[in-house]
């Protein structure tokens, strides 16, 4: 049996599935101040009259690091940072405690200019003294050769707890980005170290020894010990875990919105062939532009728990969220309340929903019915238009899935698959208004959880080649080694693929999974000098292909 946990910025679903089936499924509501016991209150129920020894896998889904980042609630940490000539590192500073040192490569992994250990100590001092314990490093050009980031960090070591080098974020030449991704995971690592160890220990303790998951931005796992060298990755995998949870209903060779609406928020993603969209550079949310691979995702403040309001005669809902529903306690009206209302749910304390509905009602000059039914209308209306605004946006674009460059298409789909508790309410308004097949997904209510359980390891590498300075690159896995001038495109494959599979092993892959692999990309280009040539330079990427693990496909019938 498997494990499926997603924490919501509402509730937090869990299911455990067997081979045949949902074993057990339960919603409990998420304390976002202590999420640690949130996942550990879902732990204990689902493991009650279950035998620990039974579980094989665990799959946590948080908003831990999003929340983080959204609410800046994130540790101060250092930056240190090299470019050399051409560009200054000062215009991507990301707090106050960020330096830009001397020292340079250039393009080729060459050395232009040697870094000042001395300027580096000094910086670490000041650092130490402001309380800093948490370090980011990045050379512009470390991908092509890091022994900048690597010496600095030997300098760094004795006097800070952890420090992150920007040569292992990606190996996708993006210097802005590479900063930002590697002050972020600086950033977030305390909070994401202290509390999936804490859930670690506290599931041991129950005697559940399995190795635990998480779900990554781009709908893969990691292992827990991965994820400590990049924190960063966990960033919007609950966004994720609900594209994952739609995969299996989505129309083959068709395009698919796919909603998940939630208490606080509405997430909107698109399937095409019931592949998900992929962001090709990194996530992009607020300041922040990094290279955290990710799926294509937006949200939308408005869910089933949104505060609704009366002001100048105009209607509003959300996009802030004041607690549950009128119907179970909350202090405002909410579209759960319509819903209650409309008699379309009868969970909760209907009075309570009928008092505050009627108050929108009389601002509004209607019934009680009507301006339910206004409100339920406002709410659909308003997350399919950031729907389709988020689609002409994909549109004016080259479309990317986690499975390929589609040059000149567009995105037209004919279906919306609805996840989240009241999928099953929205499911034939959205149709009726908007005159498209929209369907709740089986268990849609838990789907999330379903599909952060299903889903499998991903991973890649970036492999570069080159043979005029004889050498074979991965320097994102501390990987390299001499070549020959007689190296070739099959050589540069087969060993992509060798370090890829090692790296999907420590990421907690299954040996079912190790064969889906696909090269995403591959370039090839001839040094030439003085017309004569000397050498070639290949470079792959390669990945473990996101997807659902085998074996449980009664679940998802």
């Amino acid at each position: 049996m498997i494990i499926g946990i997603d924490v919501g910025g509402t509730h937090t679903d869990a299911v455990v599935l067997s081979r045949n089936g949902i074993e057990k499924k339960l919603k409990v509501s998420t304390d976002s101040a202590n999420l640690f016991d949130t996942i550990l209150s879902a732990f204990t129920q689902l493991l009650d009259s279950i035998d620990p020894d039974d579980i094989k896998r665990v799959v946590i889904s948080t908003t831990l690091t999003t929340n983080a980042i959204v609410q800046q609630n994130m540790n101060q940490v250092g930056m240190i940072v090299s470019a050399g000539p051409g560009i200054d590192p000062n215009a991507f500073k990301t707090d106050d405690h960020y330096y830009c040192v001397a020292g340079s490569i250039n393009h080729r992994g060459i050395q232009k200019a040697a870094v000042n250990e001395m300027e580096i100590e000094d910086i670490a001092k000041k650092m130490k003294k402001a309380g800093i314990e948490y370090v980011g490093v990045v050379g512009k050009f470390s991908v092509r050769n890091p022994s900048h980031e690597i010496l600095i960090k030997r300098v760094l070591n004795r006097y800070f707890k952890k420090i992150f080098l920007g040569h292992h974020v990606s190996g996708n030449l993006n210097f802005p980005r590479r900063i930002a991704t590697t002050h972020l995971n600086a950033a977030v690592f305390s909070l994401h170290k202290s509390f999936f160890e804490a859930v670690k220990l506290s599931l041991e303790e129950k005697g559940l020894k399995v190795p635990i998951q998480i779900l990554k931005a781009d709908g893969g796992t990691m292992s827990l010990k991965a994820s400590m060298a990049f924190p960063g990755q966990t960033v919007l995998s609950g966004p994720a875990a609900s594209i994952m949870g739609a995969i299996p209903y989505a129309p083959e060779g068709q395009d698919a919105i796919v909603l998940d609406i939630g208490g606080t928020t509405t997430d909107i993603a698109f399937l095409v062939d019931k592949a998900p969209l992929l962001e090709p550079v990194g996530i992009k949310r607020g300041r922040y532009k990094s290279l955290i691979r990710s799926l294509r995702t937006d949200s939308d403040g408005i869910g089933g728990d949104s505060v609704v309001r009366v002001k100048e005669n105009e209607l509003i809902i959300g996009p802030d969220r004041k607690g549950p529903a009128m119907a179970f306690g909350g202090p405002e009206p909410t579209p759960t309340d319509a819903l209650i209302v409309l008699g379309l749910m009868d969970e909760g304390d209907q009075n309570n929903s009928q008092k505050g509905i009627d108050k929108i009602a009389e601002k509004l000059g209607m019934t009680d019915k009507e301006a339910a039914d206004k409100i339920f209308r406002q709410c659909c209306s308003t997350i399919l238009k950031k729907t389709y605004k988020m689609m002409d946006q994909i549109n004016s674009k080259p479309v990317y899935t986690v499975h390929e460059f589609l040059e000149g298409y567009k995105i037209n789909p004919k279906k919306i698959l609805l996840l989240g508790g009241p999928a099953r309410y929205f499911a034939k308004k959205i149709e009726e208004i908007y005159n498209i097949e929209t369907i709740a997904v089986p268990e849609s209510s838990v789907a999330n959880a379903i599909g952060a359980a299903l889903a499998r390891t991903t991973c890649e590498v970036t492999l570069n080649a080159d043979t005029e300075q004889g050498i074979l690159t991965a320097h994102e896995e501390d990987f390299a080694e001499p070549i020959s001038k007689s190296f070739s495109e099959d050589d540069l494959i087969e060993t992509a693929h060798t370090l890829l599979k090692e790296k999907a092993v420590n990421s907690g892959a299954d040996d079912d999974n190790l064969n889906d692999v696909e090269v995403v990309e591959f370039q090839k280009f001839n040094i030439v000098r003085n017309f004569s040539p000397k050498g070639k330079i290949f470079r792959t990427k390669m990945q473990l292909k996101p997807g659902l693990i085998k074996g449980f496909e009664k679940v998802i019938q």
